[in-house]
């Protein structure tokens, strides 16, 4: 198949997930972001935060599950599929705790390439922690200009969602693809 492979990308807290619940009750298919469940699996084996006691093994496995949701896209038979964050994200997040990282991220970055990227800015008013996110909103805000500076490193053209309603966001995105 020939999916088109459309990322919403942003800092943590930016509504992402929102979007993409939005998405999928107008019957798109979407892949939800997959850190969350790395850090309750790790969290089951005694390890609070993962990314922030072993970056390099939580990195890994996001990239896994990333080129594992990446390769499955090909599987469907729709030609567009929607991902909470892209393979670029991971490297977003280790750049931005200064942490080294295998030459096979960037290579895996290279190699799988998506169609169009949406990005969504740090918005105050929406921001809130949880049990999962232990960033706050100046982190996000950092956060932010790693994941646009590792995505423009990577050749991607970013589309800034406006901070609006996530139904109006939602067919911001859709009318950009002309769905």
């Amino acid at each position: 198949m020939n999916t088109q492979r459309i990322v919403i990308t942003g800092g943590p807290g930016t509504g992402k997930s929102s979007i993409i619940n939005e998405l999928l009750s107008r019957d798109f298919i979407c892949f939800e972001e997959v850190s969350r469940q790395v850090t309750l699996d790790a969290r089951k084996e005694g390890v609070e935060q993962l990314f922030l006691t072993k970056p390099l093994l939580f990195s890994e496995l996001l990239l896994k599950a990333r080129t594992q949701q990446f390769k499955e896209a090909d599987t469907i038979a729709e030609t567009i599929v929607f991902l909470d964050r892209g393979l670029p994200d991971v490297l977003a997040y280790m750049d931005y705790v200064k942490s080294d990282y295998p030459k096979h991220f960037t290579d895996s970055c290279e190699t799988h390439v998506y169609h169009k990227v949406f990005v969504l800015a740090p918005w105050q008013e929406i921001f809130v922690s949880d049990s999962e996110r232990y960033e706050n909103f100046d982190q996000a805000v950092e956060i932010h200009h790693s994941l646009l500076e590792t995505y423009k490193r990577f050749g991607y053209e970013l589309i800034d969602v406006p901070f609006e309603s996530i139904a109006n966001r939602t067919d911001f995105i859709l009318d950009h693809l002309n769905l």
